[in-house]
């Protein structure tokens, strides 16, 4: 109900926006803020805390059998100000339970868990979500620890339709929120208990990993955190190939498709244990098969110190798109390092493993094979840029994706204008981000995207990538790059390894500007606005023309004024979205004028028109 008064509060501000541009918060934030667990600079506050899991995961796969099984200790601690007399499991894998054709038998099956050695009651048919509740022995008080050990197995899924986990082909496997977990329990929300169906995604812990994956020999294992007993697992050859890629700018072949079929890649015990570790991460997962080749190199990330980072693919050999993603992932983390957003990526590697999910993961993409080799490097761009957000700041994604997606297209638009130049990059994000929305979609449909994801009932890809992503590259338009930069560091550099908010968006980004930005925020994401801008009038005057412009659409954003002269050459003059702050429904521009001019034109660039026929005004004789 509270999430119902709410998406009317804030349709409501949006009818009048320009008369009340007031950032209005959920009443959970207002207290977070109240309780000193947020503060108004930006900064987590003085009383912000995390809860912590230390998993130690072990898991048997035997392909072709689709059985996983695992079994996972973890050490929970509370660090809340609250007793916890019950925890929330998150059991992501059920959600193929549901569906039109639900299976029962499907999902997690728990096969025994205990607290700190008791046994806890469970029941497999009545936990068909994907949130279960379990009563605690003894309730864990703050600053408590809890061991839970769970036993567990599931039938691996079909991955081959574009699933983010699940068989790609009968010895190669993806496993990703294969295992169970605690939910966050934070300071505004209290435990996240949003039910998934495989259209939302995550949100979770920054924990501590060992994952243990015993699989027969011959199965190469890649996944999340660095490998730790290579000489064991891997034929001395593909370890030495391996280590020589971690400090290579150039393609090493770690197993090229000789060396898969003469089974040459791993150990040949019967069974291998891989075991791989990561620290203060959101989330693990992997890739096997023993059919895949293995490329690897790295790249300097840090350029103040030298810091490389591993990056290595995983794929069939006939994909000729994943022959060259070592390459496309050098130049993303490379790229993204040091310029947008120029935070050094902070892992030590990445791994592209093909399936058809499309999907990024901490460490790990899963991407599907393309034929033409632009968009195959633009999804990967894309995926690589989620490092940043949502896993250097552990995103709410489930509850409000435009932090993160919005902030991926971003970036996947900023490195393609160096990757294809600023004309292509252009045409491609107006033709596979923008277009759809600006000039087919239903306007009377928009809703805020502040607006909690799962109360978005109609073009949600609009607003968790197409707005969100405009009205960041508006801000940097308006900021200009330098002050942009500062102000989205601030942000990234009080949030790195926290969880984050869309009002600690606003007040970092005032914070590190050093501006009030409120009715730009308020215009961009608490109004059902679009972009579409009408040229009213143009009259000559003095050395130039004053020309009157209406916001129709609403949005805030940047767009050109072309003036077209007798002897067919042009001017052009920018317009930040600054000329918007005092009034969000019309303004007047001055342009001065070189020459005879015959016509003006309204040009929005990459924030496209929905109606163009409007946006331009010719001198009668």
């Amino acid at each position: 109900m509270i999430k119902n008064i709410l998406l009317a509060a804030f349709l409501g501000c949006a009818i009048s926006a320009v008369d009340a541009q007031t950032l209005t918060q959920p009443p959970e934030v207002q207290a977070a803020f109240t309780k000193g667990t947020r503060q108004a600079s930006g900064k987590p506050g003085d009383k912000y805390w995390q809860n912590k899991g230390i998993y130690n995961i072990s898991v048997t796969v035997n392909p072709p059998d689709k059985t996983i099984k695992g079994t996972e200790q973890i050490t929970y601690t509370n660090n809340s100000p609250d007793e916890l007399k019950s925890l929330n499991m998150k059991l992501i894998m059920n959600m193929h339970r549901g569906g039109r054709t639900p299976k029962p038998e499907a999902g997690i099956q728990v096969d025994k868990i205990t607290a700190d050695g008791k046994a806890i009651a469970w029941d497999n048919a009545t936990a068909s979500k994907t949130n279960q509740m379990i009563d605690l022995p003894k309730a864990l008080k703050s600053k408590g620890t809890v061991k839970l050990n769970i036993d567990w197995h599931f039938q691996l899924s079909d991955g081959t339709q574009g699933g983010r986990e699940g068989w790609i082909d009968q010895t190669s496997y993806f496993l990703a929120y294969f295992y169970p977990r605690l939910s966050v329990y934070d300071d505004y929300l209290g435990w996240d208990t949003q039910e998934h169906t495989g259209g939302l995604e995550f949100y979770n812990d920054f924990n501590d990993y060992t994952l243990n994956v015993t699989v027969p020999k011959n199965f190469v294992v890649w996944a999340t955190g660095d490998l730790q007993n290579p000489a064991k697992v891997l034929h001395p050859e593909t370890a030495k190939k391996l280590a020589a890629s971690l400090t290579s700018d150039s393609t090493i072949h770690i197993a090229n498709v000789q060396d898969v079929a003469a089974k040459t890649v791993t150990a040949q015990n019967p069974t291998n244990t891989w075991t791989f570790t990561s620290k203060n991460i959101s989330d693990v997962t992997l890739g096997l098969s023993d059919t895949y080749v293995w490329d690897g190199a790295s790249v300097v990330v840090d350029k103040n110190t030298g810091r490389r980072a591993s990056v290595q693919a995983a794929f069939p050999d006939k994909s000729a798109d994943f022959h060259h993603s070592v390459q496309f992932s050098r130049n993303a983390l490379g790229w993204f390092s040091n310029n947008w957003p120029g935070v050094p990526y902070p892992f030590s590697k990445s791994t592209a493993f093909q399936g058809t999910a499309d999907m990024e993961y901490p460490m790990m993409v899963n991407d599907s094979p393309a034929d033409d080799l632009a968009f195959a490097q633009l999804v990967q761009d894309h995926e690589q840029a989620h490092t940043y957000f949502p896993f250097y700041m552990g995103i709410n994604e489930s509850r409000y994706p435009f932090m993160d997606e919005g902030w991926a297209t971003t970036l996947e638009y900023l490195i393609g204008i160096s990757e294809r130049g600023q004309q292509k990059a252009d045409a491609f994000y107006k033709q596979f981000r923008i277009v759809g929305w600006a000039t087919r979609f239903n306007h009377a449909n928009e809703v805020p995207v502040i607006t909690p994801a799962d109360q978005v009932r109609s073009g949600q890809g609009n607003n968790y990538y197409n707005k969100p992503s405009l009205s960041y590259l508006a801000l940097k338009d308006m900021l200009g790059d330098e002050l942009f930069k500062k102000a989205l560091h601030t942000y990234m550099d009080n949030w790195n390894g926290k969880h984050p908010i869309p009002w600690d968006y606003f007040n970092s980004m005032n914070t590190g500007s050093g501006k009030d930005l409120t009715w730009f925020f308020h215009n961009w994401f608490y109004t059902p606005f679009y972009t579409d801008l009408a040229l009213e009038s143009a009259a000559k005057g003095g050395d130039g023309y004053t020309i009157n412009i209406k916001n129709i659409g609403g949005f805030a954003h940047p767009f050109d004024v072309v003036l077209t002269y007798a002897d067919g050459s042009t001017d052009k003059f920018h317009q930040t979205p600054i000329v918007w702050e005092k009034d969000q429904k019309q303004v007047t521009v001055a342009v001065k004028a070189a020459k005879e001019v015959t016509s003006i034109t309204l040009d929005n660039g990459i924030f496209m028109d929905a109606d163009v026929k409007n946006n331009s005004w010719t001198a009668t004789k």
